[in-house]
């Protein structure tokens, strides 16, 4: 393709040459009912016309070249929000399934389970309207709190031992 190009840029360069040599006779140039000032013969009219389509030809590139990065940048875009989407939809589903999990560990007050439970939603408690689990029965007393030892102590009760991992941060792109 490169050499085809070439080819045809030579053709150009030649022609262009041949219209110039032959084309010495006294001429004017008007744009617009205007005389082109500077422009006496007809190889200057001709060089007048290849400067326009040169002008023109660039204006073209520049406006495909433009539309082509608009409709890359559109199509990142939709990518980007399908995995959001996608990404927010697992992390729910992990949501929910921990609500579950910590509601089933404080109705019978015994450690985490160290297996994630099978996903399906078979079997699973009721959810409560802020999204826990509803306890069936009276609440269990609240556990007592660990002893800070310091400035860094964690906050809050154990974490569960299932790590949430999402498909979008774990790309190596």
């Amino acid at each position: 393709m490169a050499f085809i190009g070439l080819l045809l840029l030579a053709a150009a360069v030649a022609v262009a040459a041949g219209i110039i040599m032959d084309n010495t006779d006294p001429s004017h140039l008007t744009a617009f009912g205007q005389a082109v000032p500077g422009i006496h013969n007809e190889w200057q009219v001709f060089l007048a016309g290849a400067a326009v389509a040169v002008v023109f030809v660039v204006g073209v590139m520049l406006t495909f070249a433009g539309a082509g990065r608009i409709l890359r940048a559109r199509r990142d875009l939709r990518y980007l929000r399908e995995e959001h989407e996608e990404s927010l939809t697992t992390l729910e589903m992990e949501k929910r399934r921990l609500q579950r999990e910590l509601a089933r560990v404080r109705q019978t007050g015994g450690p985490a389970p160290s297996a994630p439970p099978a996903r399906s939603g078979a079997g699973a408690p009721p959810l409560s309207r802020q999204g826990a689990a509803a306890p069936s029965g009276p609440a269990p007393a609240p556990a007592p709190a660990p002893a800070a030892s310091g400035p860094q102590a964690p906050r809050g009760g154990p974490r569960s031992q299932v790590s949430a991992r999402s498909p979008f941060f774990d790309r190596a792109d």
